[in-house]
């Protein structure tokens, strides 16, 4: 009783047993044992050859539950699920550093240990007799490898060459030869269009690009006028546009603001400014509607036939407009039918004795409506025709010197709308206009008609553009009807270099009087240079000359200028 009592540790725990026993191995032993039993009882010794079982391996469940002695060559071996596992010749393998043993080994672990001390040091010593042999270091677990002398390599030394590091194939040098790979961006970056164009400024939806230049201007004429003379003025000048980013439709505005101070010589206080606006908008049913407004303030000219003798600031011209249209495509037919909306509207005119005179009598609204139909040949080439209709209605009916000025307008239009790209693209049409006022004793105004917006670019970097356009211009001169303007302007930009821009303009105005026998002519010339410093300033230059020839007295004027300044833009 007091030896079963006496604590004494199993020969499991001894012999450091931990981990589970696969169910296969203890079946496999269990089939062994069965077998053997069986034999004994019919009188028969089971050799050991006849046990065909395979073998069995013990899987630890941690690492140090291997035992101490792991030598498959040691006769301690028994062959039972619980012996060691056997070396494998798994070249993938790693020799990890054995765990740190739990308890002090035995006398028995001690002197195998020895034994493997002492092979390790022959091999070494075989190894050492041949230096110059070059061994393959993938080759780690070949049991059936010797050396120069013949001896054979056991798979412990095997197993104990060093094994490829992770990064062994990163660390290889590099082929001196070999071709370098291109970027996943690309070698080169897309070189911009216009490298000194203003970037503009983000504001919500719409990118802004606003500009300023300021200047000196120094001119024989002041005010181009008959009585003008050389001045030096202060030349202030404000743009800006709008584009929106709207992923269907578009929106644009765009304005301007011109400030002339005088700083000596003939005195010029002038002030004038315009914005606009347009949305483009598409609607169902192939149905797209474009919608304009603007607004306008610019004095009266000393050189209009309106200008009035004597006064120190001329009247303030200011202008609402505004329209709507409609466009329609049907296979090839097109059409479009556009409303519009201007009133002027006249600021009082300043006397040179400090008195005031009303123009409230040029106050006038003239609504018009356009249907205009084309058929497109191909896609570059689009004729078309449009008629005119609209009424001029005064706000005064009968004015200061007792005539009807409102009128009625008809007018028609044929012309052909080119768009070819860059290359060229605008349209260009010819017609008549009729405007017939209500008094019978004035004469209609009417005459044939001319407009233009043509650009043209015959090389890249260079675009010439054509516009002409027909303006009647109306007037409440007693027993005057008015007069027709024909404005045409041809201009020429070339880029010269990235940063250097030129450019040059030619002006032919003719303007011709109904009622009167009188007519006007006035020509216009101009260069300028604009040198960018860097993205957003630079230097700009203007020489320009400008001569009016009339056959009615006291209007023939001649101006030349030249202007010089610094524009900033964003």
């Amino acid at each position: 009783m007091f030896a079963l009592l006496r604590p004494t540790p199993l020969h499991a725990q001894e012999a450091e047993l931990r981990g589970e026993v696969s169910e296969s191995a203890i079946l496999s032993d269990q089939q062994r044992k069965a077998r053997q039993l069986a034999m004994a009882s019919q009188g028969q010794q089971p050799p050991a050859a006849q046990d065909n079982a395979p073998p069995r391996t013990y899987l630890p469940a941690s690492a140090g539950a291997v035992p101490d002695n792991t030598d498959p060559n040691d006769a301690t071996a028994t062959g039972s699920v619980f012996d060691p596992p056997a070396a494998t010749d798994d070249s993938a393998a790693d020799n990890p550093t054995p765990p740190k043993p739990r308890r002090r080994p035995s006398a028995t672990d001690q002197k195998a240990a020895d034994q493997d001390k002492g092979k390790t040091a022959a091999t070494s010593k075989k190894k050492k007799k041949n230096p110059a042999k070059a061994t393959d270091p993938t080759t780690t677990g070949s049991a059936n490898a010797a050396d120069d002398n013949g001896d054979a390599v056991t798979d412990q030394d095997a197993a104990n060459r060093r094994a490829l590091t992770i990064d062994s194939v990163d660390r290889q040098k590099l082929d001196a030869g070999a071709e370098r790979t291109a970027a996943i961006e690309g070698q080169k970056k897309k070189a911009e269009d216009d490298p000194f164009a203003a970037p503009g400024v983000k504001w919500g939806s719409f990118v802004i690009r606003p500009t300023i230049e300021q200047g000196l201007t120094a001119t024989t004429n002041g005010d181009s006028s008959s009585a003008g003379t050389s001045a030096l003025l202060s030349e202030t000048a404000l743009r800006f546009s709008a584009v929106s980013d709207w992923r269907e439709n578009s929106a644009t505005i765009d304005g301007y603001g011109l400030f002339r101070e005088t700083l000596s010589g003939y005195q010029v206080h002038n002030a004038q400014g315009r914005i606009e606006g347009q949305l483009n908008v598409d609607l169902d049913n192939e149905l797209r509607a474009i919608a304009k407004l603007g607004y306008e303030a610019v004095p009266e000219s000393a050189s209009s036939p309106d200008a009035i003798a004597g006064v120190s600031t001329q009247p303030l011209r200011q202008t609402i407009d505004g329209s709507l249209g409609v466009e329609k495509a049907v296979g090839k037919m097109q059409y479009t039918l556009t409303g519009a909306v201007s009133h002027d509207f006249y600021g009082d005119a300043k006397l040179s004795d400090g008195t005031s005179l009303s123009q409230k009598d040029q106050d006038n609204t003239l609504y018009t409506a356009t249907l205009r139909t084309g058929y497109e040949i191909s896609p570059a080439l689009t004729p078309f025709t449009e008629i005119e209709v609209g009424r001029r209605i005064y706000d005064q009916r009968i004015d200061n010197e007792g005539f009807e000025r409102s009128s009625t307008r008809l007018g028609a239009r044929a012309g052909v709308q080119l768009d070819m790209g860059e290359k060229l693209s605008g349209e260009f049409s010819a017609g008549w206009l009729r405007e017939a006022i209500d008094d019978k004793t004035l004469e209609p105004i009417s005459g044939a008609t001319v407009n233009a917006d043509l650009k043209w670019s015959p090389e890249r970097g260079t675009t010439i553009g054509l516009t002409g356009k027909t303006t009647v211009e109306t007037t409440t001169t007693a027993g005057e009807s008015g007069d027709i303007l024909y404005s045409g302007r041809l201009t020429a930009e070339r880029q010269i270099r990235a940063n250097l821009t030129a450019n040059a303009a030619l002006g032919l105005d003719w303007r011709d009087y109904v009622g009167i026998d009188g007519h006007d002519r006035i020509l216009s010339a101009e260069t300028g240079l604009t040198w960018w410093l860097n993205r957003y300033a630079g230097l700009t230059t203007r020489l320009r000359t400008e001569k009016l020839t009339s056959n009615l007295p006291g209007r023939d004027y001649t101006a030349n200028s030249i202007y010089l300044g610094v524009k900033v833009q964003r």
